[in-house]
């Protein structure tokens, strides 16, 4: 079983900078690919990035040239550098990680941008 945690959210003004952090814990091997995911009130969840275990990365168009994903495989973190925050980032950020074919989630963690 995995355990994920996801830190680094709160509140920041419009154009500001935060950067999440996901943290696995558990007894596996290792993480196959790795995800961010949003979901603001009275929204679907939607994808914003996607990081494979080779460092390939993937990103939802409304974060292209904002966001960054990376992993620290060895610490098993992955991490989103989120930049030029705007209103319309609000949301709850959920980590997930896909270990042997199976896809774990964290708790997420609320992201306020203030305008």
């Amino acid at each position: 079983q995995v355990q994920l945690v996801e830190s680094g959210g709160g509140l920041v003004q419009a154009g500001g900078s935060l950067r999440l952090s996901c943290a696995a814990s558990g007894y596996f091997f290792s993480i196959n690919a790795m995800g961010w995911y949003r979901q603001a009130p009275g929204k679907q969840r939607e994808l914003v990035a996607t990081i494979t275990y080779g460092g390939s990365t993937n990103y939802a168009d409304s974060v292209k040239g904002r966001f960054t994903t990376s992993r620290d495989n060895a610490k098993n973190t992955m991490y989103l550098q989120m930049n030029s925050l705007k209103p319309e980032d609000t949301a709850v950020y959920y980590c997930n990680a896909n270990v042997q074919s199976i896809t774990n989630w964290g708790q997420g963690t609320q992201v306020t941008v203030s305008s």
